[in-house]
């Protein structure tokens, strides 16, 4: 796979924008086993490449990202294009305006060659719940690739493309990023704007990047971070140049080990990899102090309440009637809502939208959802707390090595417990990143850095010290 910086030099030493469009989409076509793309824009991405040669003939390049391939996820919309969420209910939707972060991408010149596949409504860890057929893990074919923005992780580990576009829920671009291999970040809630992106559950979806490094990472949030009036959760805080402090290092750096995530429950090669690495930052300059979370073991109850209940009403606009699948079996209009929204939804996001209506229900609002949001505020206050004696925390991104296939539909609940690292930072609306940090059974092992809101140039300083060391 190629960075950034190898694909601009091949431009710089006379490739074009459209050579290299051309090359990505030829890599897509050989890896088409992997089902990593729902929608390929072969014409639309060769138009943008040639736009490209153009402004570098004149010189006036913009940026970094100018002529290189990006794949994004699809649940993002692009004018024009279908955009699907991968599922049968928006099967030949074409999406009438371009979601905001996609605009900023493509003002800096990236070209986007495709829409990558996904769980249906970014609803799973495992990318099997998608319509259009599960993704393949090129590292083991037997094991999932992380969801729900697996496709989008694929992407990037096959070298279809450098860098890419996913969204995270509740860990859905940090856990395909370690089942993958790659870099995955989720930004602090409010860096970058929802506006265009399909709603799975408003407060807690975050559109972020994949990278095969770090630096190409963090080139790709400066992208696309910012503020936007057409979302007012966007935060006013200036764009960053998230690639400045990479070469920081870790000295007088305090990380933060939360005993709560190195006990029972997580995988004993994934746990050796883990404290193998926090050891050698350790040995570069950094003080390992262990923490506290004490409210931490309900953040996936808690997350499963919110996240559900937020699917269920944003759900609620997908009906037969205007837009999206229509059941042709209806006569009469309930039943033009029941069928449509029982045919054109799989079985996992129905299972949410049951649940969800259920805990939002009269008899049982109180009792779930407004305790929930009680316990929201409490894990936001434990890594506030935590965060007055350190700089960042350790994680583990997941408890054990990528699930095997077929669990999604076999233990369902085993699959939701591979969230407990990663839901977290979602109710807190704290920025996350993995990266690899070593090996177990053969299969890269991911470690999360877990850093303060709006303090996303700090957290991947301390991911690059990771990956140099991981090298």
């Amino acid at each position: 796979m190629f960075t950034i910086d190898e694909l601009q030099a091949k431009l710089a030493g006379g490739a074009t924008a459209v050579s290299l469009a051309e090359e990505s989409l030829a890599k897509i076509e050989s890896t088409k086993n992997l089902n990593a793309y729902i929608s390929v824009l072969n014409e639309r991405a060769l138009q943008k490449a040639a736009e490209s040669d153009k402004r570098r003939a004149e010189g006036k390049t913009l940026g970094a990202l100018d002529g290189i391939p990006v794949a994004v996820k699809d649940n993002m919309c692009i004018e024009g294009t279908r955009t699907t969420a991968a599922s049968k209910i928006l099967e030949n939707f074409v999406a009438p305006y371009t979601a905001t972060a996609i605009e900023k991408l493509e003002a800096a010149g990236a070209i986007i060659v495709g829409k990558t596949n996904m769980d249906e409504f970014a609803m799973g860890s495992s990318n099997e719940t998608s319509y259009f057929g599960k993704v393949i893990n090129p590292l083991d074919e037997s094991r999932v690739p992380g969801g729900s923005s697996g496709g989008s992780a694929v992407a990037v580990a096959s070298g279809t493309v450098a860098c890419a576009l996913g969204s995270d829920t509740g860990g859905s671009i940090r856990q395909p990023a370690a089942c993958t291999g790659v870099v995955g970040l989720k930004p602090t809630y409010g860096r970058v704007s929802r506006y265009g992106l399909l709603a799975y559950a408003s407060s807690l979806d975050q559109i972020g990047p994949f990278g095969s490094t770090v630096k190409d990472t963090a080139t790709l949030l400066g992208a696309i971070c910012g503020i936007d009036p057409h979302d007012n959760t966007t935060s006013t805080r200036p764009t960053e140049d998230f690639t400045a402090k990479l070469d920081a290092g870790v000295k007088g750096k305090v990380i933060g080990v939360p005993k709560e995530y190195f006990g029972e429950g997580l995988d004993a090669e994934c746990k050796a990899a883990i404290e193998g690495m926090l050891k050698k930052l350790e040995a570069e300059g950094a003080t390992l102090k262990e923490i506290s979370l004490p409210h931490i073991s309900y953040a996936v109850s808690s997350y499963y309440i919110i996240a559900t209940a937020e699917a269920s009403s944003n759900l609620s606009r997908y009906d037969g009637v205007r837009y999206g699948y229509r059941s042709k079996e209806a006569r009469k209009l309930f039943d033009l809502y029941a069928k449509s929204r029982s045919e054109g939804f799989g079985k996992e996001v129905q299972r949410r939208i049951l649940l969800g209506s259920y805990v939002l229900s009269a008899g049982f609002y109180d009792a779930y959802y407004v305790q929930a949001q009680k316990v929201r505020r409490l894990i936001t206050d434990d890594f506030n707390k935590a965060f007055e004696s350190c700089d960042v925390i350790a994680s583990p991104t997941m408890p054990g090595l990528p699930l095997k296939c077929g669990m999604n539909e076999s233990d369902p609940m085993a699959v939701y417990l591979s969230d407990i690292y990663t839901v977290s930072l979602n109710l807190s609306g704290l920025p996350g990143v993995s990266v690899p940090c070593g090996m177990a059974g053969g299969l890269p092992v991911g470690l999360q850095w877990i850093g303060k809101p709006f303090m996303e140039a700090d957290l991947l300083s301390v991911a690059a010290a990771t990956e140099k060391l991981a090298k």
